[in-house]
């Protein structure tokens, strides 16, 4: 009996092993185009097209990170990119979360029907609105100006936000609402005192991927943004993307940089964000 039971004990111990190697390599792949970017931003021209390509950089070339914050205006188009973040941020997760409220605790007539027009706003392409859209926001004269990119979201929120939060709103229990009630409490108390506090993993869920789609950006500044000191991180990096030639280094480097912001934000966030992903799964 001993023996059979330190053979079971053996065959875990190895199970588990196998178990994390194989996870380690499985990270790893994931990481290898991380890995291999700051590898990049290290290296020097002539090292980064060599044939096979050679994975460890000649040198620590720091002079990529100089030229990627001198020649783009790095701080400047930082700090753009992070005034337009957080309007976005603040518009789809608290007006997001203010539409789903109305949707998944009021009754006004019609409430389905608008319901299903807002989600069904979500299998419009952009592409077939994008036109229309920027010629109106033209002729009010908001083109070459941040509006375009901020002030929409504070009308209505983002349609797969408002989805995901009426979904948690409607899992708070009533008993709790109707208490407030009771204790004198409006709506609007209710909603701040009650709902935001209980809905504080879905809100850092939706403003981790409200915020990497905002930070990350390339079309919207694009379309709008004409002057170069109004450029985001996303247009100025693509200023080394020549014609005939795209600096690596420092377009390897720049984009490193940019990156930080978001790595920083999940990893600060990233137990609410895991917490939120398990009870969307559960309650959604």
């Amino acid at each position: 009996m001993v023996s059979y039971g330190m053979g079971r004990r053996q065959k875990r111990v190895w199970r588990s092993i196998i178990l994390y190697v194989l996870l380690g390599i499985f990270a790893l792949s994931t990481l290898f185009p991380l890995i291999w970017m700051i590898s990049t931003s290290l290296k020097s021209g002539d090292v980064i097209f060599e044939i096979p390509p050679r994975f460890l950089p000649d040198g620590l070339h720091w002079e990529n990170y100089a030229r990627a914050v001198i020649e783009i205006n790095f701080f400047v188009l930082f700090k753009n990119t992070a005034v337009i973040t957080f309007f976005q941020l603040l518009s789809n997760v608290f007006v997001s979360a203010f539409v789903a409220y109305g949707f998944a605790r009021f009754n006004f007539p019609g409430k389905n029907i608008w319901f299903l027009l807002v989600l069904a706003t979500i299998m419009l392409p952009g592409e077939v609105t994008m036109i229309p859209v920027f010629i109106g926001f033209s002729e009010i004269g908001w083109s070459n100006s941040i509006l375009p990119l901020v002030v929409p979201g504070f009308f209505g929120g983002a349609p797969v936000f408002i989805f995901l939060l009426r979904q948690f709103f409607l899992s708070v229990p009533k008993d709790l609402e109707e208490s407030a009630y009771i204790d004198g409490a409006s709506s609007f108390k209710i909603f701040c005192k009650i709902f935001l506090p209980l809905s504080v993993p879905a809100l850092v869920t939706i403003g981790i991927f409200s915020f990497q789609g905002s930070w990350n950006d390339l079309l919207g500044p694009l379309i709008y943004l004409n002057d170069v000191d109004k450029f985001t991180l996303t247009l100025g990096l693509s200023m080394f993307k020549g014609v005939m030639k795209v600096e690596w280094g420092p377009l390897m480097a720049g984009s490193i940089l940019a990156l930080l912001p978001v790595l920083i934000v999940f990893f600060m966030a990233q137990k609410h964000f895991v917490e939120g992903i398990k009870l969307s799964g559960i309650k959604g």
